[in-house]
């Protein structure tokens, strides 16, 4: 990675902590990026092969990110057994206000949305 992308990279992310949105971290961001950008359907045990991770660390970020309204759990209509993980509109809002600051159109030190 160039120097330039590393200072953007650094920007973007001093932008978004200052927006006062939750702090994610770079697991449950991976989580939000793989459900919300790759087709699915999706499960705790194909994100966490994704990830190279457990299932058990892949449980702890939905259990937040779920607390957070970003993804939520669906059983499987099918297979009652089956959970999957699913998108849901705040979490699509979230990540379209993320996208802002990554290509620059945020504003450093301005909330992009107001929380109850």
């Amino acid at each position: 990675m160039s120097e330039k992308s590393l200072f953007q990279w650094k920007n973007t992310l001093i932008d978004y902590v200052r927006s006062g949105e939750p702090d994610l971290t770079n697991r449950q961001m991976a989580l939000m990026l793989l459900v919300y950008l790759d087709v699915g359907p999706h499960t705790v045990r194909g994100l966490a092969r994704a990830l190279n991770v457990s299932k058990p660390v892949v449980t702890r970020a939905l259990n937040r990110l779920g607390a957070l309204g970003y993804l939520r759990r669906q059983r499987d209509e099918t297979d009652k057994r089956n959970i999957f993980v699913a998108r849901t509109p705040e979490g699509a809002d979230f990540l379209a206000e993320f996208g802002q600051f990554v290509t620059g159109d945020g504003h450093a030190g301005q909330p992009v949305r107001e929380h109850a």
